[in-house]
């Protein structure tokens, strides 16, 4: 019985890791652009929601809905002022502009609220837990997970059901082309990295409630952010949320087994479906 809710329980962590890397996955699936500042930009939000939970009383979920907004222009002016300047056939001057903001992101928020480990308060939800069968779940990995999905799922929508979503993929397929049709690729790629930057706040709620967060620690969630992408494939976006579950798997039974062992054996379990699918485990372009 043990072992059945070490799988439950790192299901449900694969939720969390699905949401950071959602974002990642829908801005290099439609621009081929990989943002190393994309953890940074998860601990912004993050910051974000406990300042409007502590200044304002507010519950946090509605600090994230009012944060959204806030990060989603943030998103559009990154992407309008600064990364579509960077754009083209090299890719390392976007890795280099997205690296430095990185590093502008990380020593901004060390100056606006020092290197103290923070955590966004989420009252009596953090230790509720529902009985499903034989196995015990917390409510907030069951909402993380949830939500996960939802997210998802309103991504494929958005993608394969609306007028902005076909502007998003004829963007990706073909720049020049979608341009001389009518489409400005500079807005569009505005749109998606404000549309990421959504999918950040919400993940960046998920990590503030289950978990302490400090300036610093952005480059970690980017690594899970980046092998739940590659395990997927680049440009699935169902295929994120199976690396997220991956993950966050191999890590319970890693920690099942050593307590040591429970960051490594997500690596682990991430070079292993390299070495089996170079390519992901659903590789696929956004079209």
């Amino acid at each position: 019985m043990s072992w059945l809710d070490t799988i439950v329980q790192g299901v449900l962590l694969g939720g969390l890791y699905a949401l950071f890397a959602a974002g990642l996955s829908l801005v290099f699936g439609i621009m081929r652009l990989v943002n190393l500042a994309h953890g940074d930009l998860i601990i912004l939000a993050a910051f974000l929601i406990l300042t409007l939970v502590t200044a304002l009383g507010l519950d946090p979920f509605v600090a994230a809905l009012l944060a959204m907004p806030v990060m989603f222009a943030v998103g559009w002016l990154l992407q309008s002022q600064l990364l579509n300047r960077t754009l083209g056939p090299d890719v390392l001057p976007p890795l280099l502009v997205t690296f430095g903001l990185s590093i502008v992101v990380q020593n901004a928020l060390l100056e606006g609220f020092s290197a103290d480990s923070r955590r966004i308060p989420v009252g009596a939800i953090e230790g509720a837990s529902l009985a499903i069968g034989p196995v015990t779940v917390g409510v907030l990995p069951l909402l993380t997970f949830l939500s996960a999905v939802v997210v998802i799922v309103g991504l494929n929508q958005l993608f394969y059901r609306t007028a902005l979503g076909r502007a998003f993929r004829a963007t990706s397929d073909d720049r020049d082309t979608a341009a001389l049709m009518g489409i400005r690729p500079d807005r569009i790629f505005a749109m998606a990295t404000g549309v990421a930057m959504v999918v950040v706040t919400i993940a960046a709620l998920y990590l503030g409630m289950r978990a302490n967060f400090d300036p610093t620690i952005g480059p970690a969630r980017l690594i899970y952010a980046f092998e739940a992408v590659i395990i997927g494939g680049l440009g699935s976006l169902w295929g994120t949320l199976a690396g997220g579950i991956i993950i966050g798997l191999a890590q319970t039974v890693g920690a099942a087994i050593n307590p040591e062992w429970q960051i490594l054996a997500g690596h682990i379990a991430f070079l292993l479906v390299l070495l089996v699918r170079p390519r992901g485990l659903f590789p696929r372009a956004i079209d």
